[in-house]
């Protein structure tokens, strides 16, 4: 690896990946995570991903957390959405992270390895968190397959799930936070999400990557279904 200075008054690191044993992708990639502010910060922070700014951003205009209120964050591994909900509901808040990965432990966040499809999981999740939930997470995303069309379907598909998940185990006045691709939130999931919130928008945290096709969909004061679990 190299460095070169910016000459610009304060020293500013360009780190340079330059191991030939590497794929031209990998050393790209690597060389956007060491270069990357926000990987630095998470490590300096002790946070587990650069995703907790974005959350944190969201939060700090969009006001999610409330202190002693219930959290799910669904495909919660590494956790760093997880710890950032749990700083912002505090002590007498609960977080319940789950995931099909398995997840290291975070003081005072309850954690299951469950997928979130299986029939079982909404109450499961609800017994965990002490009653419905106030605010629902996912930053879950496909794998890619390189095809931008078929990734966009794909992580759609995931988000109509989530959405739909989050109809079981929210109380009315909740919110749904989601990753969605960039190309709008189209078709099924808007009218489920119109439907079933008061408000509907995409945000974009300034923590996303410029050049990322990624956004956020933010559902908020859900209405509750004739079978949706009272507080």
């Amino acid at each position: 690896m190299t460095t070169k200075s910016s000459g610009r008054g304060e020293r500013q690191l360009k780190v340079r990946v330059k191991d030939k044993r590497k794929s031209q992708s990998s050393r790209k990639w690597l060389e956007r995570q060491l270069n990357d502010p926000y990987v630095t910060r998470a490590k300096r922070e002790g946070y587990r991903s650069r995703a907790a700014f974005k959350l944190i951003e969201i939060d700090d205009k969009h006001r999610l957390f409330k202190p002693g209120g219930r959290v799910a964050d669904l495909g919660a591994a590494p956790g760093g959405w997880s710890q950032v909900a749990k700083k912002r509901v505090g002590a007498s808040g609960r977080v319940v992270g789950i995931d099909i990965l398995e997840m290291d432990e975070i003081p005072d966040v309850e954690f299951a390895t469950i997928d979130f499809l299986d029939p079982s999981a909404p109450d499961m999740l609800k017994e965990m968190l002490g009653g419905p939930a106030d605010v629902v997470l996912s930053d879950m995303a496909a794998n890619a397959t390189g095809h931008r069309q078929t990734d966009h379907l794909k992580i759609m598909a995931l988000v109509e799930a989530a959405a739909e998940f989050a109809s079981e185990v929210l109380k009315p006045g909740g919110s749904f936070l989601a990753k969605v691709i960039q190309g709008g939130t189209e078709g099924a999931l808007l009218t489920q999400l119109k439907r079933d919130f008061a408000t509907v928008k995409h945000v974009k945290p300034a923590a996303s990557r410029s050049d990322s096709a990624e956004l956020y969909v933010l559902a908020t004061g859900f209405r509750g279904r004739a079978l949706a679990p009272s507080s």
